[in-house]
């Protein structure tokens, strides 16, 4: 079905022996024409021996993090259509085929693979809940068009990769990638993909709380770098709030007796309404310089062919 087009499938890996043989032969079932890349970040286990002879091109990648493997990926790999997935045997090879078919058919620069299971130990409520929080706080600030942000199942065209910045050094890189994907307003959908729990001897490297704050660090990162001027219009209205509310009584002290019992209160508050007022300006010139960027990351994108480009000409 693909036999004209360059796939990549990119498996980033840390201590996965047990279940990476599995994703390697299930993914080259699904896609017979595709090459299966597995980047080891420096895996304790046997991984980089069962992926190779499990038939992948195996790759190592130094710098600790799911972030600084899908940057190397990202920079390295040269292909049409890209599939990301994890390298823990918990996402569905078969889906792969309907996914990109979607992904040519529209065209889309990406098709999000939002898990579904009833399985308990597949996804834990711990990871469920937070995944539901963090994906909503993402769809309030940057557009409502994904549930599942944090899936690790991807499908994507070589624009969206090629004009990708990768920033991110963990698993805050699934943030980066749909608002990515949201901010430069790319034609995205959402598909339904079986999820399942691990293989025995398979675990998890997701930390509901630490990475859960990384992620919602970022997303207040991306929220400063991709949307300053709401962002410090809110920080300069909380500012001149709280500097209203402590210069109110001594104003009215002052207008009653004509004293200003309370100097140092009086300096705060003025201190503060002089910061509310450099943080909006700083919104409003900050958010010149973000649309001068985001016009630089449309037109990279826009110098790669959409998908299926080639073969429709």
């Amino acid at each position: 079905m693909f036999e004209n087009m360059r796939i990549a499938v990119l498996v980033p890996c840390y201590n996965e022996e047990a279940a990476i043989e599995q994703v390697v032969k299930d993914f080259r079932n699904a896609l017979p024409t595709s090459i299966v890349y597995v980047y080891d970040n420096n895996s304790k286990d046997r991984t980089v021996e069962v992926a190779a002879a499990a038939g992948a091109i195996v790759r190592i990648e130094k710098l600790q993090g799911k972030g600084n493997v899908v940057r190397r990926m990202f920079a390295d790999i040269e292909a049409d259509v890209y599939v990301l997935v994890d390298g823990d045997a918990t996402y569905d090879a078969p889906s792969a085929p309907q996914m990109i078919h979607a992904l040519l058919d529209g065209p889309l620069d990406m098709v999000n693979g939002a898990r579904v299971t009833n399985i308990l130990e597949a996804y834990r409520p711990g990871h469920r809940f937070g995944n539901w929080l963090l994906t909503s706080m993402v769809s309030w600030i940057f557009g409502n068009r994904f549930t599942d942000m944090l899936s690790g199942y991807r499908v994507m065209s070589r624009r969206y990769v090629k004009s990708f910045p990768a920033l991110s050094a963990g698993f805050e890189t699934e943030t980066e990638l749909t608002v990515h994907a949201l901010e430069l307003r790319m034609p995205t959908i959402e598909m339904p993909t079986p999820y399942k729990d691990r293989p025995i001897g398979s675990v998890s490297k997701l930390s509901t709380f630490r990475d859960g704050f990384k992620i919602l660090w970022t997303i207040i990162v991306l929220v400063k770098e991709e949307r300053p001027m709401q962002f410090f219009s809110l920080l300069a209205a909380f500012l001149a709030t709280v500097s209203i509310i402590l210069i109110w009584p001594i104003v009215t002290e002052y207008l009653n007796t004509g004293l200003v019992p309370r100097l140092p209160t009086a300096i705060l508050s003025m201190g503060m309404m002089i910061f509310s007022f450099l943080s909006m300006t700083s919104g409003l010139v900050l958010d010149t310089v973000t649309r001068g960027r985001r016009e630089m990351k449309r037109m990279r994108y826009l110098n790669i062919p959409a998908p299926g480009a080639v073969e429709q000409r």
